[in-house]
């Protein structure tokens, strides 16, 4: 079977889509000897697939289509024929932000999340409108989706009117040979040189993006709990800058605690496994996920989480962390004071959560996907 593998949205590998399509394809290479993967790359990022080099094929995409309005276009009028000239039986695109309208080729799109619908001003108007108008339209025009939990599946039914039919869930997963429990001692002094985090604190791993991801919230209610505690806890922001970024920095700047306060910057993914085992708890209070992957990393490094419930992290931490309200710093600063009280409370969320993040595997969401291409090409090929 020949499969082609859209990957321009990943942004440069800096958002949680890009973890996505980078552990989809690793988990595949398995697969490739019996299956031809044709992975349509912007030229700067062809550096990030190495991981595939020799056993998928790499198709370069011009520098030229890397903004968004032209690879839009690319999608809409280059991808399809790229499709018919290299014989596709099934094209995959792992966002919705660039779902095809038609192509010669059965088609499957992977929508994460209708954080859209949920979130007033998410994104700028256009973004806001397309992801509202076109988008609902465009998903209509695939041959099948995947969702990457059951609340993104309900969402596609309620906003989009589309029947579970048409929609397959497949877990996200994380990769256990990354997420593990590891050195603490260590990864506490590698975390002190490269980012004075050298004493107890907090990590939310998240792009800055304000008011999705909540970050002012989280800031104000820091605020509370140092106040009410006198500790000496530090709150630590590992992200990149993205939409409403300034807002974030503002409050943080203002803060009495500002001193407390460190933004990281973007994270490799070298690095963060070793800053997840180097925190003394975790923190993420969103308002809308679709799905969430970094409460779930922190679980199979060993970490206490402290968890919003909303959109489909309630289905995927499940019990295994401590839930608050996240549009309640009450709530939010009680947690962090909960957690921060004692070795014990941290403890039992730690085992909690270690079992909890089993639950999810890159080489079974692999496999559904594989089994779902195999479901969708036409007898013959276009």
């Amino acid at each position: 079977m020949k499969i082609g593998f859209s990957t321009s949205v990943i942004q440069r590998g800096q958002t949680g889509v890009a973890q996505y399509v980078f552990a989809l394809l690793r988990a595949m290479l398995v697969h490739a000897d019996r299956h031809e993967f044709n992975l349509f790359v912007l030229e700067e990022d062809l550096p990030l697939f190495d991981f595939a080099r020799g056993r998928m094929r790499l198709v370069p995409v011009a520098e030229k289509y890397r903004p968004a309005v032209k690879n839009v276009l690319w999608h809409q009028t280059e991808l399809p024929k790229l499709a018919k000239n290299i014989g596709l039986d099934v094209l995959h695109v792992p966002s919705y932000r660039r779902m095809l309208w038609r192509a010669p080729c059965p088609l499957v799109a992977t929508i994460h999340d209708l954080a859209p619908f949920h979130i007033t001003g998410k994104y700028d108007w256009k973004r806001m409108i397309y992801g509202r108008v076109i988008v609902k339209r465009l998903a209509r025009r695939q041959d099948q989706i995947i969702a990457v939990s059951e609340n993104t599946a309900r969402d596609l039914q309620t906003f989009f009117g589309l029947g579970r039919d048409r929609v397959d869930v497949v877990w996200n997963g994380i990769d256990h040979q990354r997420f593990q429990p590891g050195d603490v001692a260590a990864a506490k002094i590698t975390a002190a040189e490269k980012w004075k985090l050298d004493r107890p604190f907090f990590l939310f791993v998240s792009r800055l993006e304000h008011p999705g991801k909540n970050h002012v919230r989280l800031i104000e209610a820091f605020n509370q709990f140092k106040t009410a505690t006198k500790s000496d806890w530090l709150l630590a922001l590992g992200g990149s800058d993205w939409h409403g970024a300034e807002a974030i920095y503002a409050v943080a700047k203002k803060s009495p605690f500002a001193d407390d306060i460190r933004f990281l910057g973007f994270v490799s993914d070298a690095a963060l496994p070793g800053l997840y085992h180097a925190t003394d708890v975790f923190i993420y209070p969103s308002l809308f996920e679709g799905f969430g992957f970094p409460p779930i990393e922190a679980m199979a490094c060993g970490v206490p989480v402290i968890s919003s419930p909303r959109g489909s992290l309630r289905e995927v931490v499940a019990d295994a962390a401590l839930t608050i309200d996240p549009e309640n710093l009450a709530d939010i600063a009680g947690a962090l004071t909960r957690m921060s009280g004692g070795p014990a409370e941290r403890s039992r969320w730690r085992a909690i959560g270690f079992v909890n993040a089993k639950r999810f595997d890159w080489n079974e969401n692999a496999a559904q996907t594989l089994a779902i291409y195999e479901r969708t090409r036409r007898p013959s090929k276009c």
